[in-house]
Formats: structure tokens, sequence, C-alpha cells
């Protein structure tokens, strides 16, 4: 089932999201559609001078986020450091890939075939105040924000109307989708660690008309879409004469009375109608569509088949897309999870790193031949990276001998397409991997180049629950990406 999660937001009209995708029942018929629209569409900013763009300025059009909650292990994925003694280094050879002078852990095969499309930051890094644990670490990393109560374990409270807003949520408010589509959907599962679910996934102090579109079910199996159906008792024609009757009234209102209308609620009424008859959302969904070998690409998992949703729904319209690897941040390693104090090698050669390589290889390829790379930027990363000494507490967790502990202070993330320039490394982490060497990246400076490819300053100030006036975010875009 399609749905969404939290409390109710302070919207003017106090309509939920719920009801925005209520479809067939009194509130698509009604005026909330329409309104839910109009919040969207009414703090969207007027599209940028693009007539002299600058280093990537602008050159996106979309962004899919797959966010690898619970913290893989740079060294032993991204970033890794043979010459280092053996209890840094681990049991994963290096391996060339494509690009001349990069290398990758052999652990990503596939990958390293595709090294020319994609760009690895090697030095992302912040120093942790109350962040050592993964729910402040991911409410970080996706919002841009520090939290404003960290305890000192780390954990937070639920979600809140007053917390910051996730990136897919500022991005719905200035891009809307041109298509009759939604535009940002989060899947398969919310983000999690423990029991607090949910934490920096949703639209906080903007109000629940720009919550992500959330589909948390399996996509290797399947799903139901009811809320994207007409019911039975209302079909097409019935909706569609509806449409018809709303234009003939607004044809013959005055056109001052049409003017003043301070939502021009008739546009709103034709998104809201488009939405569901257009059936592009229902489409994108659609999984069987894909041929079987594109499927066996990505990978015949959760998580490949999310992230083959997730080209599925850029192509057809939707404008950010967050895929969260589907385990709760600190699950069990040996089965699901990132989180590999227990067991650090054995599940990254067995289940993780396979998975991930596959589905991540698979979409900078599938982007690529469709042209569709240069408009889509990609970004794979996690909260934080593993401690590159193997067996030691950095976090106040107790860790196996093979294990490796949470590190936030020196990491790596993929980024590509939106003009990013692949087949490089920026930035250079020290010969263990424990920080940077040259050009140190804040996640915040990570989500600035986000909103900067897709024509959005992020110095953009908007109001938050307290009226009070806040920047996107306090980083700046990687130029040097560019």
């Amino acid at each position: 089932m399609l749905r969404f999660t939290g409390k109710q937001g302070r919207l003017c009209d106090s309509v939920s999201r719920r009801e925005f995708l209520r479809v067939g029942g009194a509130a698509m018929l009604g005026l909330s559609v329409p309104k839910l629209l109009a919040l969207q569409d009414a703090q969207a900013s007027a599209a940028p001078d693009l007539s002299q763009p600058l280093n990537g300025f602008g050159k996106a059009k979309s962004v899919i986020l797959l966010f690898l909650q619970g913290g893989p292990s740079h060294i032993d994925i991204w970033d890794p450091k043979p010459d280092a003694p053996s209890n840094i280094r681990g049991e994963f050879k290096p391996i060339k890939t494509n690009v001349p002078g990069i290398w990758l852990s052999e652990t990503m095969p596939l990958l390293a075939q595709q090294m020319d499309k994609a760009a690895l930051i090697r030095s992302v890094s912040y120093t942790p105040a109350g962040l050592f644990n993964h729910t402040a670490a991911m409410y970080q990393m996706v919002t841009g924000s520090t939290p404003d109560e960290v305890a000192p374990s780390g954990q937070l409270d639920p979600p809140s109307p007053d917390d910051h807003p996730n990136v897919a949520s500022h991005v719905s408010n200035f891009r809307p989708s041109d298509e009759p589509m939604l535009s940002a959907v989060q899947l398969p599962r919310p983000m999690q660690e423990s029991n607090i679910v949910g934490k920096g996934g949703n639209a906080g102090f903007l109000g629940r008309a720009h919550d992500p579109y959330f589909l948390f079910q399996d996509p290797n199996q399947d799903i139901k879409l009811d809320d994207l159906s007409l019911r039975p008792e209302v079909p097409a024609a019935r909706l569609e004469k509806r449409a018809s009757l709303l234009e003939t009234v607004n044809a013959s209102m005055p056109e001052i009375e049409r003017v003043a209308d301070e939502f021009a609620l008739g546009s709103y009424y034709e998104k809201a109608y488009e939405l569901i008859l257009s059936q592009r959302a229902r489409n994108a969904f659609d999984l069987t569509k894909e041929p079987d070998a594109v499927r066996e690409r990505y990978g015949r998992h959760t998580w490949g088949q999310s992230v083959l949703m997730a080209r599925r729904l850029i192509e057809a319209g939707t404008r950010f897309v967050q895929v969260n690897w589907p385990s709760v941040a600190n699950g069990d390693p040996r089965t699901t999870a990132w989180d590999t104090h227990a067991a650090n090698f054995g599940p990254l050669r067995n289940l993780h790193c396979p998975k991930l390589d596959s589905a991540l290889s698979a979409l900078l390829e599938d982007l690529d031949q469709r042209g569709m790379l240069e408009e889509t930027l990609v970004l794979a990363i996690g909260e934080f990276g593993r401690s590159p000494k193997l067996g030691v507490s950095t976090s106040g967790n107790s860790n196996a001998p093979d294990g490796r502990d949470h590190w936030p202070y020196c990491y790596t993330g993929l980024i590509a397409g939106g003009g990013v320039q692949g087949g490089q490394v920026y930035g250079k982490s020290d010969e263990t991997g424990s920080s940077p060497l040259e050009n140190p990246v804040h996640p915040r400076d990570i989500l600035a180049t986000v909103y900067h490819t897709l024509g959005i300053d992020p110095h953009t100030e908007v109001l938050n629950h307290l009226d009070q006036p806040r920047e996107l975010v306090l980083g700046d875009p990687i130029l040097g990406l560019f």
C-alpha cells in the first residue's frame, strides 16, 4: 500500500498529504487536491537565467539519491588502502577500473567498468557533535542541518513538523514536476535506527504538501497501487465529465473573480485530474514493463528493483527519488545492514556489495544509454564511513575483531551525471583513510551541489516553523566536480 507516515502537518487549509492521494474519494473530487497542488507551487521560484551557465548550475533536471543508510565502509568499497597495515587494509584487494589511476575494491567489479561516468568524493568529512550514531548523522546528510537536540548517544526524538525538510521536499517546492507526475518519491522503506522511524525523511516545517510520496513496499514483489487507481464507482469518464464541468464554470466566471482567486484553483484541478487520468505514475511503478534482461542486470532483489524503479520514475517526470538501503540502519550486518560492527568482510563480500555493485553500475550504464545521465544527478552515499582500524570502538559500540565502527571523519560518496565530469577523484584521504588530505567536503556541501545542479541557489532563504529566515543549506557547491 502506498502510504504516508508522521503527524498531520500545519497547512493553512488543514488538509493532509494523504487526502491528496485518496483517489476516487471525496478528497479527490473536492477542493483538497487543487489546494494541495497550489501549495506545492506557491513558493516555487522562477526559472533561473541559464543563458550563462556556470560550473554545472542548472544542468540537472532530476536527482536519484541512493542513500546507503547504516554507513558502508569506504576502505572496503571506494577507497582501498593496499599499502596500509593489515588491520587497516582488511581482506579485499584493489582492482583497476576503466579509468587509469582509479582503483576500487574487488567487491565492485561491475562498477569498475562504469567509472568513466562517475566521480568519487574521497574526502567527505565532519566532526561529530552528538552525530556519532545513525539517526542524527542521517538527519544531517539528507537535510543539511544539524538536529536541534541530540542526546549524547546521538539519538533523536521521533519526526516532528518542526524538523528541517528533507532535500527532496525543498526540490519539490522549488522545482515541481512539469508533468502530471509525483515530484518526489521515497522507497522502499523509511530511514530508521532502532525505533526512530522516518526522522529527516519528510517535509518538516515546509508542511505535508511537500512530503515525498512514500512507497514502502518491496519492488521485487508484487506491489499495490490502490491509491493511484480510480475506484470502480468513479470511472474515468465520470472524472473527465467533472473536469469538463469545471471548465464550463470557470468560463462563466467574471474575469476579475478568476484573477482574485488566491490559488488559481482551476489550474490545480487540471493537474490533479491529469495525474490520475494519465496513469503516468502507475505506469512508472510497473516493473513488468521492463525486459527481464534489464531487471536481471539491476539485480532481482529489493535494492536492485528499487533502483530500477527510480530510473523509471525519473524517466516519467519525477524530480527527486530517494532510494533507502532496505534495512534498519543498525540492523544485523550478517543479513541486511551496512552497520558492520559484528562482521565486516563476509557480509560485504557475499551480500551487500554484490547488490550495490549490480544496481549502481546498471543505473549508470542505463541512464547513459538512454541519454538521461547528463540531466540526471546520481548520488550514492551513507551517513558516515567505517573506522579504518579493525576491532576498535570509536562510538561507544563494541566491535568484533574483524568489525569496523562508525567513522564520520573521512569517507567516500559517488556522484555522477548532471554536468559532473566522470572519471575523476575529488579530494584525497590520507594513507589510512582516516582523514582528508585534500579538499575536505562537508555533507552540507554535497547537498549544496545537488541544489546547484538543479538551478537552485543553495543560499536561498526559506521561513522555518517560527517564521525565521533560513538558508536551504549552509554549504557551498563543489565546483571542482564540473
